[in-house]
């Protein structure tokens, strides 16, 4: 059976479609996909992602203990409540989980990791932590609730507790506050401003609905979908994995080579991919006509086959069709799909294709 968020039932009252995703019983819409996505761009949408996990590590060797997990280097954070997107590796390289790290006090730190992957990350971190002596904490009390779009965090800021509504909306981009039981993250997975505010469960159900009341758009995982791939923002299982390394999934400037005596975890691996050449690019594309690009579709250089999207669909920003794809280095420019046999030219741009409500490619 699906696990259910503490805002399941009051998804239902608000009549949400409910569907299976990744073990959880999750919103997909509340209605019209294309207007809670355009609801996001132009003024202000939120999302459950209570299914995400926040773990909590402690101890005096926190610091040192990330900065051996992660491919990128928490030795970045030097303010209290400053973030790093990074990833989090095997031995050979491949991408356990991407996350999300919080720097509180130097022997405080919390990480969000994803919701498919947390009994894995659990069992790694844990294994990995024990000999820093690191405890390790999954908060499962704690409810998650992301409010995206460039009035999300003026509509959100209000409903905020009186003794962190000032420093929450005091952030800076990917920095955090925090204030008893409430953590306010200026962070997010739309391309657009914003909060996750991490809450008590039970604060969870009467926050979504007076967000509600002020004007924010319900929106479900159908939405956030359409929004990240504009960004250009890589979903963990669809555009890397354990079979991918960063370098091979657009995630390059997340890895920390320097200094050069640090040993993270899947630095050798890396380093020696880097070495060795080719290594397949991570491209965006743009459908030039009719169609819609779809995740395992293949890619052509002429006659050759070069590569696969990794995922894609209809931008509504745009109102055309875009993907992230992983090609071979030496693919040309001029790159064709098959789609159920028809070969059709695509354009390829860098992503991301639309941030803060604006294109960021050419068509």
């Amino acid at each position: 059976m699906d696990r259910k968020t503490v805002l399941n039932a009051t998804h239902r009252e608000m009549g949400a479609r409910m569907v299976p995703f990744g073990g959880w019983d999750m919103p997909v819409n509340y209605g019209s996909q294309i207007e809670e996505h355009h609801a996001v761009r132009r003024d202000a949408g939120m999302f459950d992602v209570s299914h995400m996990t926040v773990v909590d590590l402690r101890g005096a060797s926190v610091r040192p203990f990330l900065r051996h997990l992660l491919a990128n280097d928490v030795a970045k954070l030097k303010t209290a409540g400053r973030a790093l997107y990074s990833c989090m590796l095997q031995d050979d390289g491949g991408v356990i989980d991407d996350l999300i790290v919080y720097f509180l006090t130097e022997d405080w730190f919390w990480i969000v990791e994803d919701a498919a992957t947390t009994e894995k990350d659990l069992a790694w971190i844990n294994d990995k932590a024990k000999a820093f002596e690191v405890s390790v904490e999954p908060r499962f009390e704690l409810g998650m609730v992301a409010v995206q779009g460039p009035n999300a965090r003026a509509k959100a800021g209000a409903l905020l507790p009186p003794d962190l509504r000032t420093a929450a909306m005091a952030l800076k981009p990917f920095s955090a506050a925090y204030a008893g039981d409430w953590f306010v993250g200026r962070t997010g997975y739309t391309g657009e401003d914003g909060f996750e505010i991490m809450l008590p469960e039970a604060d969870a159900p009467a926050l979504w609905r007076a967000l509600a009341d002020a004007g924010v758009q319900p929106c479900g995982l159908g939405a956030r979908d359409t929004l990240r791939l504009e960004a250009g923002m890589n979903l963990y299982g669809t555009d890397m994995d354990e079979s991918q390394t960063p370098l091979g999934s657009g995630l390059s400037w997340t890895v920390a080579f320097d200094p050069d005596d640090r040993d993270f975890v899947g630095r050798e691996a890396l380093l020696a991919q880097k070495q060795a050449g080719g290594v397949p690019r991570f491209v965006g594309l743009v459908l030039d006509g009719k169609g819609v690009l779809r995740g395992h579709q293949k890619l052509f250089d002429g006659e050759r086959e070069v590569g696969e999207i990794t995922s894609g669909g209809f931008s509504p920003t745009l109102e055309r069709s875009i993907a992230m794809g992983r090609v071979a280095a030496d693919a040309g420019e001029a790159l064709t799909v098959d789609i159920r046999g028809r070969r059709l030219p695509v354009k390829r741009v860098k992503p991301p294709f639309v941030r803060n409500g604006k294109a960021c490619v050419d068509l």
